[in-house]
């Protein structure tokens, strides 16, 4: 059987550029409606995506910097994920329903069971997105003036899935018995007691949600710097990364999937999904008019404010002149991998927040179906990608562009399937069952 591409659609309020709810022909209150994510969630699952992914943040991580910025975004007005994919779920069959939950804010317990329920109701759909947080206006949420350092925040993480994963291999098989004659509902010898003591989190267990017909939901990390490297090699089934070319991917890659052998995992065990978030026109022309269309409602302020927690704030310098180096960086590996690009590529301030604005850190790409397919097809044969995390400048009406110009491509040449492989999104990922952590 040929090795087929794999595919994310993340939902990201209107869509990934921070001009879209400008759009012509955009809801600009969309974000705030279950209306809108239902048509998002339909669209996909019509389309055959694997899964819809929720990125998050426990706070309003949009900044004022420049002066004007904040009064511009549309990135303020949320719903909490895990409410909006029970919602999602009840309106959809067949797609994964992936969402962020930061072990910096969170205790283990409560992930644990707030994703298995909602891997119950979907029916085995559910993936949990391990991050850490690192903005302060999340910690300024949770009584602290700062953030946690980030040595701490990664080793809390670690605990903290380990924990997580434990708690899910509560259940052995078939502990569940309901016997109405004899009056046994459960075999308690089945149930296991986690009893964790460690450095971060003392849990006891076991967790009261049994699990979905996939296991335990689907364990998803998105992050390229050693620390998060490490989290995905020790947790991961799904990565999301952000290359900004082939060299970018093959050193990701790389990196990787080394660690995933370091663990004694076999480094193909896991889905690497690239974000591409790409401007389709009938020629080059028009897919550039797009592109340019999109960008020419972005205030400079707002534009500025993109690249403020990565590079600090840059409004003292030409927006038409060179990029400067980052002053203390929130996510390193972010701002090491814009200053990379920009230079290789000769950006100003201007065409650099332009970029990232119009994709919001994902890889922007621009030209015709066959030009978009051409790179996608490159990158996935490579081995460095194992499919894409779609990354919409506008939703809902980039899922259509995508559906119908981009996907009939993929499949003509044979790197997309047709349809679902089964009912669960382990088995729509080609993801094997996980192990039991306890012995039988």
């Amino acid at each position: 059987m040929n090795r087929m591409m794999s595919f994310g659609l993340s939902m990201r309020y209107l869509g990934y550029h921070a001009a879209s709810w400008r759009h012509p022909d955009a809801n600009p209150r969309g974000g705030m409606q279950f209306a809108h994510f239902a048509e998002v969630a339909r669209k996909a699952e019509a389309a055959g995506f694997d899964m819809l992914f929720l990125a998050d943040g426990i706070g309003i991580r949009a900044v004022d910097s420049p002066v004007g910025a904040l009064a511009q975004t549309a990135q303020t007005a949320d719903l909490e994920p895990m409410t909006l994919l029970s919602a999602l779920a009840a309106v959809t069959t067949n797609i994964g329903l992936v969402a962020t939950a930061s072990t910096t804010y969170n205790e283990p317990f409560h992930v644990a069971r707030k994703y298995a329920s909602l891997d119950r109701i979907s029916g085995g759909r559910a993936g949990w997105n391990i991050v850490t947080s690192w903005s302060e206006a999340e910690a300024w949420n949770f009584g602290r003036d700062t953030h946690l350092g980030y040595a701490e925040r990664y080793e809390r993480a670690y605990e903290f899935a380990d924990v997580v994963e434990g708690l899910w291999h509560s259940w052995g098989k078939d502990a569940i018995v309901a016997d109405k004659k004899t009056g046994i509902f459960l075999d308690t010898s089945r149930l296991h007691v986690l009893n964790h003591k460690g450095a971060h989190f003392r849990v006891r267990g076991p967790l009261d949600v049994p699990p979905s017909p996939q296991g335990h939901p689907v364990m998803v990390q998105a992050g390229a710097s050693d620390a998060g490297i490490e989290l995905a090699a020790r947790k991961a089934e799904v990565v999301y990364a952000l290359p900004h070319d082939l060299q970018m991917a093959e050193s990701y890659s790389r990196r990787l999937r080394g660690a995933l052998e370091q663990h004694g995992r076999n480094p193909r065990s896991i889905r690497i999904l690239a974000g591409i978030t790409p401007y389709i026109g009938a020629t080059m022309a028009e897919a550039q008019e797009k592109y340019d269309a999109m960008n020419a409602l972005i205030p400079p302020e707002l534009g500025l404010s993109y690249l403020y927690a990565q590079l600090g704030d840059l409004s003292a310098f030409p927006l038409d002149g060179p990029v400067p180096d980052p002053v203390d960086p929130r996510v390193r590996s972010i701002a090491q991998g814009l200053i990379t690009m920009a230079r290789s590529r000769n950006m100003t301030i201007r065409q650099l927040y332009n970029f990232i604005a119009a994709g919001f850190g994902s890889r922007v790409v621009i030209g015709t179906p066959e030009s978009i397919v051409d790179e996608m097809q490159e990158w996935f044969e490579t081995g460095f990608v194992d499919g894409f995390n779609l990354c919409p400048a506008l939703l809902p009406m980039d899922i259509d562009s995508f559906s119908n110009h981009i996907l009939p491509e993929l499949r003509r040449r044979g790197l997309a399937r047709t349809g679902y492989a089964g009912s669960t999104l382990r088995e729509n990922l080609g993801l094997p069952m996980p192990g039991c952590c306890y012995p039988a």
